[in-house]
């Protein structure tokens, strides 16, 4: 759907059937080049049709930047706003909250790194205000955390308003390390971004390099062989498993469960070992290419890969019971860091975080994509939206990839294909596309537009830690601040992946 700026609002409201469907993404584009001016395009999940809708508005070149803010109709438009407003300039009329959210107080005012005047390689040097949002009144206090934080952890800062221990109000300032990836993809052709597009975070590396895939080949007519989608499906729920290992025990790290935290790290230790195994490096990276895969995954690396699984399924069953039968780490993990499903929804969360506050979105069910159509698994959901209940959903995603990946193996023992990766021809240009795929924190989206030489216009980037940062901001409201390292790591949220 193409519209007027004046009419984005209006237009987002019937998009979204009066707030029934979730805001997928919301990005800018610069199409100057083409004659055009900047547009904003937002995407819709759209589960009846398996698909993604488009809604784009178009604003001269010349002309205002201004548009009615959707964010008070679509709660999860707020940050993609305030991007929109750093990178490019718009102007949401009428958003509660327009500070900086990118670009920090280094970065000049009137300085939007996306719009094609300003070069890949630009410098630029300035200030600009940030200001951090607390709770004011007698008997309430500060507490401010990070951005550097002790231990191997990216920069993010926290600043918490108190009331004695409890959490009333949590500000987060991110994106210390942005990396203006999507403005580095421009001018490359789909190849030459591949080192790029699997390095956006070393945690999902499939996940990403399989979203750009999908909108790459969108644009040919080509198919993607059989094996080669088997292979990416083993690659993407391996990396799910190891994630989910090492996050169960991650959680444990917040209240010091030292047993659980080994055994899960020992764990993930053996999965990441298979990944080297199958392709060569612990991160998958290489594996997924546009057209199929760049290797085979022989019978001598198979039967492997379900010893090990076996071995892991069983020491993770100990590990899970060791924490259920601790009743004081039961007692720290329930009622704590609650999202409700209304929170969820609103927020258009993904992955572990919506499942378990009720939610059944799945891109691998509600999109169908690659082969997961005809695979028997189950969407795992809790109802609490606690601590408690994301743990749970993790052991219960673990319990399903085993039985895809069991799945999977059989079928690539049964398929006696040789081709791996089919040649896409010449792309189709100046069309959007975009490709989705589950991650271990959610479906991850990736929208392309290639120009007239078949070379990157625009690549958006989304991944799953997007729409679910917000949410801890809520989670932690009024529980107390020796449980935030709990909340925290039980969202496992990443900040490569926002740090694009």
């Amino acid at each position: 759907m193409l519209v007027k700026p004046e009419n984005l609002r209006g237009a987002a409201n019937i998009c979204s059937d009066g707030g029934k469907r979730p805001l997928a993404a919301m990005f800018g584009a610069d199409e100057t080049q083409r004659g055009g001016g900047l547009a904003i395009y937002c995407l819709f999940y759209n589960a009846q049709k398996r698909d993604l809708d488009v809604l784009k508005a178009e604003f001269p070149a010349d002309g205002p930047l201004n548009y009615p803010s959707l964010t008070t109709l679509l709660p999860a438009a707020a940050w993609y706003e305030r991007e929109l407003h750093d990178m490019f300039g718009f102007i949401p009329e009428g958003h509660p909250d327009l500070r900086p959210l990118v670009l920090h107080e280094s970065f000049p005012e009137g300085f939007h790194p996306l719009r094609k005047e300003v070069a890949v390689d630009c410098q630029c040097h300035g200030h600009r205000e940030f200001e951090m949002m607390t709770s004011n009144g007698e008997g309430l206090f500060e507490v401010p955390v990070g951005p550097i934080h002790a231990g191997i952890i990216e920069p993010g800062h926290f600043r918490f308003s108190q009331a004695g221990e409890a959490m009333l109000q949590l500000d987060a300032k991110l994106f210390f390390t942005h990396r203006g990836l999507e403005k580095a993809l421009e001018g490359k052709t789909p190849m030459e971004a591949m080192t790029i597009i699997e390095r956006i975070c070393g945690a999902c590396s499939v996940a990403n390099t399989l979203s750009f895939c999908q909108a790459v080949e969108k644009l040919s007519e080509a198919k993607v062989p059989y094996r080669a989608w088997l292979t990416r499906t083993l690659a993407l729920e391996m990396e799910r498993l190891y994630n989910h290992v090492g996050d169960t025990g991650n959680i444990c790290a917040g209240v010091g469960f030292s047993p659980v935290i080994s055994m899960g790290a020992r764990m993930k230790e053996y999965l990441q070992q298979l990944n080297e195994l199958i392709a060569g490096n612990r991160f998958l990276r290489g594996l997924v290419i546009p057209g199929g895969v760049s290797m085979d995954v022989e019978e001598k690396q198979l039967e492997e890969i379900l010893d090990v699984l076996k071995e892991v399924e069983r020491v993770y069953a100990d590990m899970v019971h060791i924490m259920w039968e601790q009743a004081n780490f039961v007692n720290r993990i329930r009622t704590t860091g609650i999202v409700r499903e209304s929170t969820a929804f609103d927020l258009a969360m993904v992955g572990v975080g919506a499942r378990a506050s009720g939610m059944t979105r799945d891109s691998r069910k509600d999109m169908g994509f690659g082969i997961y159509d005809e695979l028997d698994f189950d969407v795992v959901t809790e109802t609490t939206g606690d601590v408690e209940a994301r743990i749970k959903v993790r052991v219960g995603e673990v319990r399903e990839s085993l039985k895809i990946v069991r799945q999977v193996i059989s079928k690539l023992r049964r398929n006696a294909e040789v081709e791996l990766v089919v040649d896409l021809g010449e792309l189709r240009t100046l069309e959007g596309s975009w490709g989705i795929s589950e991650s271990p924190r959610g479906d991850n989206i990736h929208w392309l537009m290639l120009d007239e030489n078949g070379r990157i216009d625009r690549s958006f980037i989304r991944s799953a830690s997007y729409p679910n940062w917000p949410a801890l901001t809520v989670a932690v409201q009024g529980d107390i601040i020796p449980d935030f390292p709990l909340i925290n790591k039980s969202f496992e949220l990443c900040y490569a992946c926002i740090d694009r």
